[in-house]
C-alpha cells in the first residue's frame, strides 16, 4: 500500500511541475484566411464548416479552449496544432504553388473521406461533422480542384 501512495504522490508532483511548462501557442494577430477564401470561394455553408472543423488547426491562429491551459492537455493540443499547420495551412495559401494547392485539396478530400479529419480527439470535444456537412465539404473541394487541372 505504501508503494501505491508514493507513486500517487510522485504523479501529483510531476503533474504540478508540468503546469509550469507552457508550449508556444499558434496565436497570430489574425487568422488571415482572406487569400484562401478569396481564391477558393467556399460560400457561407462551407466557410461555417471550415470555421467549426478546420481553421483552428490549419491556420496561423487557433482559438484555444480553457482546458488548453492545463498540462498535459496543453502539450497534447500543441502537438496536434503544430502537426495540422505543418501539413496544411490556409494562412499560407498564397505561398503554395498551384500544384501544391491541388495536392492539399486532394489530401483534404482523402482525409475527410477516410474519416481521419477532423481528428476523433477534436470531435469528442467539439462535435462531429454531419454526413451532409461532409458531403458538402467534399463536393466543394472536388469542384475547387478542377481549377488546378
Amino acid at each position: 500500500m505504501k508503494i501505491v501512495k508514493k507513486v500517487c504522490v510522485g504523479l501529483l508532483i510531476v503533474l504540478a511541475l508540468l503546469q509550469f511548462y507552457r508550449p508556444e501557442k499558434n496565436n497570430a494577430e489574425t487568422r488571415d484566411i482572406t487569400a484562401f477564401e478569396k481564391e477558393m470561394k467556399p460560400g457561407a455553408e462551407i466557410t461555417a464548416i471550415l470555421e467549426a472543423n478546420c481553421y483552428d488547426c490549419h491556420s496561423n491562429k487557433t482559438v484555444y479552449p480553457w482546458y488548453a491551459e492545463v498540462a498535459p492537455i496543453s502539450i497534447w493540443i500543441d502537438h496536434h496544432v503544430e502537426d495540422g499547420v505543418k501539413h496544411f495551412n490556409v494562412s499560407n495559401w498564397n505561398s503554395y504553388t498551384n500544384k501544391k494547392k491541388d495536392h492539399k485539396l486532394e489530401e483534404l478530400i482523402e482525409e475527410v473521406e477516410e474519416g481521419k479529419m477532423p481528428l476523433d480527439s477534436y470531435t469528442w470535444l467539439h462535435g462531429t461533422m454531419s454526413t451532409s456537412e461532409k458531403e458538402a465539404l467534399l463536393a466543394w473541394a472536388k469542384k475547387a480542384r478542377e481549377s488546378y487541372h
